[in-house]
């Protein structure tokens, strides 16, 4: 930082309408006390297919019917969506004499509309209304039918009893909430109100904060399928989601919703007992018998601890006709009439939406999404969260989420008890699990950020049955690529578990050892490219590395940690972890005896990693002290490989401390072995690595003339990584020379390499250079690249110096020559904004189409 400048399908027609978009032009919004007018066209998909190109023009006069009425009144539009509309109106009255005349208006045409009153006082956005009151309005609107005007009590008591008003009765809404008193405005007969009759779902005391997805996706596979369980991990939200699924679905059954808790149970035989009397049944006679052809649905709650009653569930489905259930559960019940959907955690958004719901303190933003990323984007989680707010800002609150499990405690207290706490929640599903089951299950605490099936059987000895269990029962989850993983909170509690076990020293040295194993290579002459596509499958490895290395350390076991270090030097340096790499292989170095002869090996792999990456940092003394150490094993093992390649670091450490001519002999002696030895990786880098002193030098007619030495060799290697690196270093030369045409067209050449295999490690060279190459023509795409190199280096842990340096230094001042200091800075802000991937997408862009070298890809 210290280098940055100065700094229109169809509406569902029982949904309610969305939070409506900013519209220019429109009159301000009524504030404080509102009544807010939904309207909404009964039956227009039918319409719309009888009716055909004609229902444009009718749907046309309607909206132009209901628009001049509603502003007579007063009425501001807030939105209108296809068929529906939006009008907020500062007097009850005014809107009540909008919709009756509206309904006259519109009685002997076509279209028949039902229209919601409600009265409150919604919150104002930019964006328009928010708030429980938009909500109300929207359920009332869709409890009423074409013709019909329904109003809540609360715009009620603001009527005169001369608008003409009947009392419907109190009813429940979809949205679960209490009973509430409704009434129509204007004379006429209509059928029942579409409300949540002949059901006895639960009163429920907050609003469900989005799900719309999932809810639309369980309404259809409910009408398509007889019996639909919604599985998930405790905490997941199953039991909302069917809930308000149900209601949802209220009017398809005649006989009603029926919900069925069975929490309580726990003999799978006295579940259809507990049926039976929901249903108001006698036990004489057969379930099925005794309801022959109604029409309901069943929503049964917490199969998990009962699962052995799915061929009692079987036989009743089979046994009926107009059955259907909608069951929760941990792990679906494997009959021939389910099925299931996957309950998974919370779009990040809504997640953050409902911590803010139910918090007291939602502020900053950041923290409150990171702490719904860090719980999964499970609601009980969320919501357990929210509720320490009144003691715990976001930030402190996220500080102490490493110990989630004790602090996520002290939920509503009409919870059932599973749901008090995030361990009780967990417990309840880890105690419902067979010996061997929670055997493995304990054994995943090893593991971090995944794994594979191949870890699971040779660090747990679970077998393929046990896994298919634990993915059954919501406790693991299957990925893309053949790896399995835990939710972070799960994990934590396996972790726990592993903790309590007198087997978990030995389970975790396995979990180490395997990837010891796993790490170290059958050959050590493999190519290039080979090298690399091994290394980028071991980037999903490299935290459960980071977790064993941990261990190791913990433990006392530094002979263990040294060797995983070593298995895993190469890795480190090729997928560029660098700040992370050189803190493990730093720890493990320092921990282990250096005399121990059978720990040489190890200990030379390992310096191989933090002197590479002490060069990438431009962290010189260490570079020099790590390679000496190195090049001094490797030549008492006699392994002229890792001396040649102790040499290169050394040479690079050399010209990072000013030292051109020893970096010259170090670099030198490498390419002599690599020359001689038929190593065309080494030679490559030897020659590119004389090449760079050269250039730094700025003899760059001897640089050129040896990057296309470096060039051949890595073409010959099979290394599309060095590759990009000889074309970026091209580019170099080019802005050093002033040849800025030349330059972009080899920087253009790299980036495009870059992207095609992944090599996020190189990629912020060529973005560097090409904001140098451009600050003279166009200063604002240079301070941009240059922003964006910047933060691209900072992800990466890298240095910059040498000839980089000077070149940055140059181009930084050229631009603040060209840009006032205000513009120069927002600029440079924008650049470092970018991610990794639009940062380079842009600067492709700006060097202009070029053809990528053919060649092999990795990874």
């Amino acid at each position: 930082m210290s280098r940055q400048p100065a700094e229109p399908d169809e509406p569902d027609e029982s949904a309610e309408p969305a939070e409506p978009p900013a519209r220019p032009g429109r009159p301000e919004l009524p504030r404080g006390t509102v009544t807010l007018v939904m309207t909404d066209i009964e039956g227009s998909t039918r319409l719309l297919h009888e009716r055909g190109p004609e229902y444009a023009k009718l749907l046309e006069a309607h909206r132009r019917t209901v628009r001049d009425t509603f502003g007579r009144h007063g009425g501001v539009e807030v939105d209108t969506q296809g068929d529906a509309f939006f009008f907020a109106f500062a007097s009850a009255q005014e809107a009540a004499a909008a919709a009756l005349e509206a309904q006259r208006a519109l009685a002997d045409g076509d279209i028949r509309v039902r229209i919601g009153i409600h009265t409150g006082e919604p919150d104002v956005t930019p964006e328009g209304y928010v708030g429980m009151d938009v909500h109300r309005a929207a359920r009332i609107m869709a409890t009423g039918h074409g013709g019909q005007v329904v109003v809540s009590q609360a715009t009620r008591a603001l009527l005169d009893d001369a608008v003409g008003l009947h009392d419907l009765g109190e009813h429940r809404l979809k949205d679960l909430t209490a009973p509430q008193r409704l009434w129509q405005l204007g004379d006429g007969e209509y059928p029942r109100l579409r409300t949540l009759h002949q059901s006895n779902l639960p009163v429920v005391a907050d609003p469900l904060i989005g799900r719309e997805r999932e809810l639309g996706a369980i309404g259809e596979l409910l009408r398509a399928h007889r019996l639909l369980t919604l599985a998930g991990p405790g905490g997941s939200g199953k039991t909302r989601l069917a809930l308000h699924a149900a209601a949802d679905a209220v009017d398809d059954y005649p006989d009603g919703v029926w919900w069925v808790p069975i929490s309580a149970v726990r003999d799978p035989a006295l579940v259809l007992p507990a049926v039976a009397r929901t249903l108001g049944m006698s036990g004489a006679g057969s379930l099925d018998a005794q309801i022959g052809s109604k029409r309901l649905l069943l929503v049964l709650d917490n199969l998990e601890q009962v699962i052995d009653v799915a061929p009692a569930l079987a036989d009743l489905l089979a046994g009926t006709t107009g059955v259907r259930i909608l069951a929760t559960s941990r792990e679906p019940l494997r009959i021939a009439a389910e099925r299931a959907f996957a309950v998974e955690p919370m779009d990040l958004q809504d997640a953050a939406r409902l911590f803010d719901e139910r918090a007291t303190n939602a502020e900053p933003r950041a923290a409150v999404l990171e702490i719904c990323r860090r719980l999964d984007g499970l609601p009980l989680a969320i919501e357990l969260a929210a509720a320490r707010t009144s003691l715990l800002p976001p930030t402190e609150l996220l500080a102490r989420l490493d110990d989630r499990l004790a602090l996520l405690t002290g939920g509503r207290r009409d919870a059932p008890d599973r749901q008090r706490t995030l361990r009780a929640t967990l417990e309840w599903s880890h105690d419902l699990l067979s010996a061997d089951e929670q055997r493995a299950f304990r054994s995943l605490g090893a593991f971090n950020g995944g794994f594979t099936l191949a870890a699971v059987e040779a660090v747990t000895q679970a077998d393929l049955e046990t896994l298919a269990a634990l993915v059954d029962k919501s406790l693991v989850r299957r990925l893309d690529g053949g790896r399995f993983t835990l939710l972070q909170t799960i994990a934590a509690f396996a972790g726990e578990r592993l903790a309590d076990d007198p087997e978990a020293d030995a389970i975790r040295e396995a979990h180490a050892r395997y990837f010891i194993d796993l790490m170290t290579p059958e050959a050590t002459n493999l190519s290039s490219a080979t090298r690399r596509q091994r290394v980028d499958s071991m980037e999903p490895e490299l935290a459960n590395i980071a977790e064993a290395i941990g261990w190791a350390l913990d433990r006392g076991r530094s002979d263990l940690a040294l060797r995983l270090a070593g298995a895993t030097a190469d890795a480190w340096v090729r997928l560029a972890r660098v700040v992370e790499g050189r803190r493990w292989l730093a720890a493990a170095l320092d921990a282990a005896d250096p005399s121990d002869p059978d720990l040489d090996v190890p200990r030379m792999q390992a310096l191989f990693g933090e002197s590479v990456l002490a060069v990438q940092q431009a962290d010189w003394p260490a570079a020099q002290a790590r390679g000496r150490e190195r090049l001094a094993i490797a030549e008492r093992l006699g392994d002229e490989r890792h001396v040649a390649q102790s040499l290169l670091v050394l040479g690079r450490a050399s010209l990072g401390v000013h030292d051109p001519a020893a970096a010259a002999r170090y670099v030198e002696r490498a390419r002599d072995w690599a020359r001689g030895a038929g190593d065309q990786f080494l030679l490559a880098m030897s020659t590119f690595n004389l090449a760079y002193v050269a250039l730094d030098g700025g003899d760059y007619e001897r640089a050129r003339s040896l990057f296309a030495d470096a060039l051949d060799a890595f073409t010959a290697s099979g290394d599309p990584l060095g590759t990009a690196r000889v074309h970026a270093a091209f580019g170099a030369i080019g802005v050093h020379a002033g040849r800025l045409d030349d330059a972009v067209e080899h920087l253009g050449r790299s980036l495009a390499m870059c992207r095609q295999i992944g090599a996020r490690e190189t990629a912020a060279w060529p973005v560097e250079l090409l904001g140098c190459a451009r600050a003279e023509a166009d200063p604002i795409a240079a301070a941009r690249f240059l922003g964006a190199a910047e933060t691209m280096r900072r992800g990466l842990g890298l240095g910059l110096e040498g000839a980089e340096l000077v070149a940055h230094d140059a181009a930084v001042r050229r631009l603040r020559g060209a840009l006032p200091q205000a513009t120069l800075d927002a600029v440079w802000a924008d650049g470092a904004a970018l991610s990794f991937e639009d940062a380079l997408d842009a600067a492709i862009t700006d060097a202009g189409p070029t053809p990528v070298e053919p060649g092999p890809t990795a990874g």
